[in-house]
């Protein structure tokens, strides 16, 4: 029993059964006589069935009187069998192509025999890809693909018409399937027009030069190409370039266009190798001899380069950039240098693959091609660059060292449209141009410019002529304001409102802006010039507060800190929702639209010079109203939140974040704690980042004491019945001059009730005891303008609107209410004009109405 072999999934019982039949077939039979050739087949494929069960090995009889020499006499006609197969085929990537190929149009065919067009236009979809890699691969169309375009075009136009002739026709998927395969079908035989004839004319002579071409493309091994060695026995540079199959490509400058045009013919398409692009192009710019030529190759290698990255969200790397840079510097320097060439966005019609002159072309030869959209793109990844760089590393500063020669090229781009006056290119760059300086300080500029000056090609404004940078921002700005283009303007003026707003040149800045009138169309801007337009007014009420403005900084500011979406506002950051979530698409577009960090406007100070403004504004005016009402209408409702938030405190510790500094200096203001206040305002760390720093902590200070001061007088004045002007001098350590000016501008606007008596040098306040009928007449008063107010806002709503008795045409009966609605406005406003009369202290009894009913309150009070 040893000699059997026992099979690796057999177990012991199963085994022992096989052996036990075969002991009882033995003993009932003779044993049989030993193997013959003919057995010999039969046992080769039992040894070979190692995944055979035991049933199939206890079959045979015959196995009972083998010899362990026909075990091995087996075992070597086992591998005669192996090498009669021969050695396995490994297929070329070309073979397996041709079989991938092969093997779609098989589909395609038995699919067409089912009729089931669905399967075949997906199937012919593939086989188009397919020649399209071909094609990409600079390989021949196979012949089989031409046979299998002409067998598809009749198979179609016969099940056309077998459609149009049946009764029943075919699904409506399908049929639309057969539709869109028609279309194929067309599209492709006009493509391939040339092949089918040559193909239809002679298939034995198109497969036989097929076959040719596939051999010569057939991959050859690797050979070792030694230089030549000279006589002196160094190395001879003479090498040959080899392009795909082994063949020697030669560049030429006869060849230029040619290689240009298989260039151009590749770009864009999937499996194009865009490093080799790269490679080919610069090869071509080494060896252009004419003008023309090294234009046209400029031009593709510029835009080849650009191509290299085609993914929007991330940057392109800094050494293609550089070289992209040089490359538009060359260029505008040829078209420069030679006026007899031109490079223009629309020109004629011309054939790109001859030598083209001056001399043939009887004058100015125009290129087709934009140096602005090279340098438009050259900024725009400068400025990508830098919105994917960490802002806090050196690398950081390395790549912002690049703007020198990047605005050099600006310049150069600004100087050859100024000499080929073309309007539109020219204001596109002057306004790039003009958003690289705008808002950097003045030896920021003066190094840009400089650098700019040194460069063989100049632009007719620079810094030496306009003689300061608020000059030249000036007259680049005229320029785009003649230009004629609406967004170029809008641009400009908001650059040019942001720089005199740098410079603290507040009230030349505040009246361009108002001027302007950008604040009633802004809202219908692009996304960009709504983010400079913010940039602007941010800067405008920066410098009014440096310029001690306090009540214009406040009130300029409080439009965009209502919003609560600064960074925002600014492009400085994502605003993120609490209940909502950005898509992709959305977070994709707020960071493309991000400003680089270095623009950046510190929302820190912002929010301190805001707060400090919103302090020295409210403080004051609460102190000076006694009503609750009145308390609740407040100026800016940002502060007015953080400082309730403060009041609510139980235990307040040291000040640590700005905030802290400026709420408890508020809280100091309100007691009178003037000197406190001014410490921990000027004790600020953020006014370090101001370029006055010094001058503004000094104007604070200064606000403060006179603020300080109107707070005192508002809250103690109804206890005093007069006070020492010097006494006040001396408390808030302000000169006698700056007390009397201080206390009678509150006289003259009717802030405060009392009379100034220079030659005693005292304040004397005067003040009305209201009776008690007299307080009940202005509660009265204030009930009365309550119910026509809200008489007034029912009537409205009625009516359709504030003007709803005027705006209705009812013939004769207009006039008629609008006198009603008038009278009922004129009572209104009488009436609003008691109560705040009778509010105010001090207040002076001289209304009509108001006289009327004090003088019957007194009648009946005697």
């Amino acid at each position: 029993m040893s000699r059997f072999f026992r099979q690796a999934g057999d177990s012991d019982s199963d085994s022992s059964e096989s052996e036990d039949e075969l002991m009882s077939s033995g003993e009932d039979e003779a044993p049989s006589k030993p193997t013959t050739t003919a057995a010999k087949p039969a046992m080769s494929r039992f040894l070979r069935t190692a995944g055979s069960d035991s049933s199939d090995s206890s079959d045979s009889e015959e196995s009972e009187s083998e010899s362990d020499g026909s075990d091995k006499e087996d075992l070597s006609d086992e591998s005669s069998d192996e090498e009669d197969r021969g050695p396995i085929r490994i297929l070329s990537a070309v073979d397996k192509r041709l079989k991938e190929m092969e093997g779609t149009s098989k589909a395609m065919d038995n699919a067409m025999k089912i009729n089931d067009w669905l399967t075949t236009s997906t199937e012919f979809d593939k086989l188009v890809r397919l020649i399209q890699r071909q094609h990409n691969l600079s390989e021949p169309v196979p012949s089989h693909f031409i046979k299998t375009l002409i067998n598809l075009e009749t198979t179609i136009a016969n099940t056309l018409q077998k459609e149009k002739e049946a009764k029943k026709k075919m699904n409506a998927s399908n049929a639309k399937a057969l539709t869109a395969m028609k279309q194929k079908i067309k599209k492709s035989m006009k493509e391939y027009e040339s092949d089918i004839k040559k193909y239809q004319q002679d298939p034995e002579t198109f497969e036989r030069e097929y076959q040719a071409s596939i051999s010569q493309a057939a991959p050859q091994p690797a050979a070792v190409v030694r230089a030549p060695i000279a006589e002196g026995g160094a190395p001879v540079d003479d090498f040959t370039t080899v392009g795909r199959g082994g063949k020697s490509v030669q560049y030429t400058p006869e060849q230029i266009f040619k290689h240009l045009q298989a260039v151009q013919e590749a770009r864009g398409k999937k499996n194009t190798d865009r490093v080799e692009q790269i490679r080919i192009l610069e090869t071509l710019l080494e060896i252009a001899v004419t003008p023309y030529q090294r234009i046209r190759v400029l031009l593709a290698l510029i835009s080849s380069r650009f191509d290299y990255n085609s993914s929007v969200s991330t940057h392109m790397p800094v050494e293609l950039w550089l070289a992209a840079q040089r490359e538009v510097d060359q260029l505008v320097s040829i078209v420069a240098s030679d006026p007899n060439y031109s490079v223009q966005e629309i020109t004629d019609d011309y054939d790109e693959s001859v030598e083209r002159s001056p001399a043939t072309e009887g004058g100015v030869v125009r290129i087709r091609g934009s140096i602005i959209s090279f340098v438009d793109r050259l900024d725009d990844e400068f400025t990508r660059s830098l919105q994917n760089i960490d802002p806090h590393g050196t690398e950081y500063v390395d790549r912002l060292k690049d703007e020198k020669v990047l605005y050099c090229t600006i310049c150069r781009a600004q100087a050859f449209y100024e000499k080929t006056s073309q309007g539109g290119p020219l204001g596109r760059v002057i306004m790039r141009r003009l958003e690289h300086i705008y808002s950097k300080p003045d030896p920021v500029v003066q190094a840009l410019e400089s650098a700019a000056e040194a460069s063989d090609v100049k632009s007719t404004m620079t810094l030496s002529k306009e003689a300061s940078t608020t000059a030249l921002v000036h007259s680049l700005c005229v320029h785009l304001y003649k230009s004629g283009d609406t967004l170029l303007r809008t641009r400009a003026m908001l650059s040019h409102i942001y720089h005199h707003a740098l410079h603290n040149d507040f009230y030349t800045a505040r009246d361009m802006l108002l001027m302007s009138h950008l604040q009633e169309s802004i809202h219908s801007a692009d996304v960009a010039t709504q983010i400079l337009y913010n940039r602007t007014v941010v800067q405008l009420g920066l410098c009014a507060f440096r310029s001690g403005l306090i009540k214009e900084a406040q009130s300029i500011l409080q439009d965009i800190f209502t919003t609560q979406r600064v960074k925002e506002l600014l492009a400085q950051g994502v605003h993120q929702q609490r209940f909502q979530t950005m898509t992709p698409e959305q977070e994709k577009a707020e960071k493309q639209r991000q400003l680089p960090f270095h623009m950046h406007i510190n929302t820190e100070l912002l929010e301190a010079a805001f707060l400090v403004s919103s302090m020295l504004v409210e403080i004051p005016l609460l102190a000076s109203i006694d009503s609750e009402d009145l308390k609740r209408k407040t100026i800016s409702k940002p502060f007015r939140r953080l400082l309730d938030f403060a009041d609510r405190q139980v235990f307040t510790g040291p000040p640590e974040s700005t905030r802290d500094h400026i709420m408890q200096a508020s809280k100091a203001l309100q007691d009178g704690e003037w000197e406190k206040c001014r410490d921990l305002i000027q004790s600020i760390k953020i006014w370090s980042l101001m370029p006055e720093a010094a001058t503004v902590k000094e104007m604070l200070g200064k606000r403060i004491q006179e603020q300080g001061l109107r707070t005192y007088l508002f809250t103690y004045a109804p206890h005093y019945s007069s006070l020492s002007l010097s006494l006040l001098s001396r408390t808030f350590s302000l000169p006698l001059r700056t007390v009397s000016s201080i206390v009678s501008k509150m006289i003259w606007s009717e802030e405060l009730s009392a009379s100034l008596d220079q030659s005693d040098g005292v304040v004397v306040f005067q003040r009305i005891e209201l009776s008690r009928a007299q307080q009940l007449s202005q509660t009265l008063s204030d009930k009365l303008a309550t119910l026509v107010e809200q008489n007034e806002k029912a009537l409205d709503a009625k009516t359709g609107g504030p003007g709803g008795w005027g705006e209705r045409a009812d013939g004769g009966k207009n006039e008629k209410r609008n006198e009603q609605a008038q009278e009922r406005r004129g009572r209104g406003e009488r009436t609003r004009g008691l109560r705040g009369g009778l509010r105010g202290r001090g207040a002076r009894f001289s209304q009509g109405l108001g006289n009327q009913m004090l003088g019957q309150a007194e009648l009946t009070a005697q």
